[in-house]
């Protein structure tokens, strides 16, 4: 229909409106005029009078009975409605909820995502990501899901199944799950940027639940360790194996969940820019005062310490050496370049004023563990530094997520026992053929607000 047309169209129906509406208001002056010669001339013109005044009150009464009623009626509820749709229910409060991270394997078919997505939406759950890994059989779909609290587990994965899922795996989720894959990544590449020793960290952020072991290129005794992988990396169903820049290797196990190319890829491009930027630690350094006012300086350590730290094992007597590596002290100083080496964990340095290195304490990544090491010089004990690294480490281990912290020790090492319990943490304690390990749990512990601050000067007290 032109524009022309419909002009045409719109004009004649107004003119027949008006034609219409003129002959309605004809009429009723017509009647209105009967009605009137009836009532002026009629013998029973005041009856009819009241007779319309009766008939028009009880119309408006009934009206307005019938609006209020309807009012305040209850909305009607349709059962049939509510029964074949999943819209929401009414609720006197806000739903509980709780976060899930699941992954599932659905068949590469067009509607098989769909059908899944159908299936969680029936039990009220909300979709909040969704990434996927395509495989060659088939397609690893990874959600976040926001759930009502009282929809257990097993009955999710039961309907996960129903809807086509196979190789399912959920684990509970929190807060930091919401960051988007890309910004995440961009996070870890950070962290891995400014400190070599975070990659195992950043390594368990992204994969989850795994283990991760570092090789070195040779034993300490000089026998070749590390296998020969090659430079693209290996990626089996459970495992994946890369060549460390130190010249050994680096393996990642996860038996719970196979590994994905994707995944495979990420922690690829995280090991080569670790590779590229090589050794890097921090140079934050702290400034405190002994209570006797000597002021001491703790700082992360490097593998260039290691000089100084065999000073520090010289001046050291046979039962401190001993206390610390549990073992023939001549082969103490064999460790150290390992201890040293940020990729097997965080090592905290303590120098004199002079720049005499005086103490070492180890934060050690052990696959899903973590060991926490001190080694004092005899003539600096009972001044509190002891304490004061071991309150650093377990704050560093709360800042990485780690879940327990043990010390190995003898059961005669009063000192680090004091140490541990000094820390106010929950403590489990096994001994075994005079072999003390202490775990504790760090988690709740507050971050060190100094790290955000630049040199800070401060009282140390405590034994050890």
């Amino acid at each position: 229909m032109t524009e022309a047309t419909s002009a045409r169209s719109t004009r004649r129906h107004h003119w027949r409106r008006e034609l219409v509406e003129l002959a309605a208001l004809f009429t009723a002056v017509a009647v209105a005029d009967v009605v009137a010669n009836t009532v002026a001339h009629g013998p029973s013109g005041p009856v009819l009078l009241c007779v319309g005044a009766v008939a028009l009150l009880s119309t408006v009464v009934f009206h307005v009975w019938w609006s209020r009623r309807h009012d305040h009626a209850p909305p009607p509820t349709d059962t049939g409605a509510t029964a074949a749709s999943p819209g929401p229910a009414p609720a006197a409060g806000r739903q509980e909820t709780v976060l899930w991270r699941m992954r599932t394997t659905v068949r590469d078919e067009p509607g098989s995502l769909a059908t899944l997505c159908t299936a969680l939406a029936a039990r009220r759950v909300d979709i909040l990501s969704l990434q996927t890994h395509p495989l060659s059989d088939g397609t690893v779909d990874e959600f976040l899901l926001r759930a009502p609290a009282a929809l257990a587990p097993a009955e999710l994965t039961r309907t996960v199944a129903r809807a086509g899922g196979t190789h399912s795996w959920l684990e509970r989720a929190d807060a930091h799950d919401l960051v988007d894959a890309p910004t995440r990544m961009l996070g870890l590449a950070t962290r891995t940027a400014l400190d070599s020793a975070e990659l195992p960290l950043a390594l368990r952020q992204l994969l989850g639940r795994c283990t991760i072991h570092s090789v070195p290129a040779r034993s300490l005794t000089g026998q070749p360790l590390a296998e020969q992988v090659p430079a693209e990396g290996v990626l089996e169903e459970h495992t994946m194996k890369f060549r460390d820049p130190t010249g050994g290797s680096l393996t990642i196990e996860r038996p719970q969940l196979p590994f994905t190319p994707t995944e495979f890829a990420r922690v690829r491009a995280l090991v080569a820019l670790d590779a590229r930027l090589g050794e890097r630690v921090p140079r934050r350094r702290d400034v405190l005062t002994l209570p006797e006012g000597n002021e001491i300086t703790v700082r992360r350590a490097h593998p260039s310490d290691l000089a100084a730290a065999r000073e520090m094992h010289d001046r050291c007597s046979q039962q401190t050496l001993g206390l610390r590596y549990h073992g023939p002290v001549g082969d103490a100083e064999r460790y150290l370049a390992h201890l040293l080496s940020p990729r097997f964990g965080r090592t905290l340095a303590v120098e004199t004023a002079s720049g005499r290195l005086v103490a070492l304490g180890h934060l050690l990544w052990d696959g899903d563990e973590t060991e926490v090491a001190l080694l004092v010089e005899d003539a600096w004990q009972q001044r509190g530094i002891g304490a004061e690294l071991l309150r650093r480490l377990v704050a560093m281990a709360a800042e990485a997520g780690c879940e327990s912290v043990y010390a190995i020790t003898q059961a005669s090492n009063t000192g680090m026992v004091a140490a541990m319990r000094g820390l106010g943490l929950p403590l489990d304690y096994q001994i075994e053929e005079g072999t003390l390990v202490i775990t504790a749990r760090p988690t709740g512990v507050p971050a060190r607000q100094e790290a955000l601050e630049p040199v800070v000067t401060r009282d140390v007290s405590g034994r050890r």
